[in-house]
């Protein structure tokens, strides 16, 4: 049987995880010293969410302990297991050493994440789009926003800064923009030349260059 002491904090430990995470979280303390598989359980809180009460015997981790080298048992964190019934749960398991670093008990958290994980699937079904890894589309509060929004999606188009963009880089953000409707804005052009650094009549230039390019 685990030390008086130990049991006493582990105790304590479980009842506060449970009450901290609320009646999801099931927190329980299994005893490796008695080699007992049949009654391994020896603390239990929110017990209702497996079933299980103290006396119950043990679980894989349980089993897997009992069979190993226990100084070579790793904690197991965040992975999913599921009840008879068909719940879900986030479950981490922690061994507990003694001095000489054998394991000499389990201390486990399982939540129940199955309302969690159909919120989940919800939500996705309701989010989803035709697109899914699209960006979202950006609303504009006016149109003075929408053609800085453009202007910053034809630099992403051609993949540098202003700076770096030569002659066949800004035709081609150009065409992004004339395609994009950018340029049926009122005064777009002047907006658009002061960005690339272009006069009015190169901007039409590249307008022609890239339209016969689309052709």
């Amino acid at each position: 049987m685990l030390n008086a002491s130990i049991l006493q904090f582990l105790f304590q430990l479980a009842k506060g995880i449970a009450q901290q995470f609320g009646p999801n979280c099931e927190v329980v303390v299994h005893d490796l010293i008695s080699n007992d598989p049949d009654s391994s359980i020896v603390a239990i809180e929110n017990g209702h969410v497996t079933g299980r009460k103290v006396g119950d015997g043990p679980s894989h981790v349980v089993l897997e302990a009992l069979r190993s080298e226990r100084a070579n048992l790793q904690d197991h964190l965040s992975y999913l297991t599921r009840t008879k019934d068909g719940k879900i749960l986030k479950s981490s398991t922690f061994y507990i050493r003694d001095d000489d670093g054998n394991a000499v008990g389990i201390f486990g958290i399982n939540y129940d994440i199955t309302l969690m994980l159909a919120m989940e699937n919800s939500l996705k079904q309701f989010t989803s789009t035709e697109q899914e890894n699209q960006e979202p589309e950006e609303i504009s509060r006016n149109v003075s926003d929408l053609l800085d929004e453009l202007i910053e999606q034809s630099v992403r188009v051609v993949g540098k800064p202003v700076a770096l963009m030569n002659k066949e880089d800004k035709v081609k953000a150009i065409q992004f923009l004339n395609n994009s409707g950018a340029f049926l804005i009122t005064k777009s052009g002047d907006k658009v030349c002061k960005f690339f650094g272009i006069s009015k009549y190169t901007l039409y230039s590249y307008i022609d260059e890239a339209k016969e390019a689309a052709n």
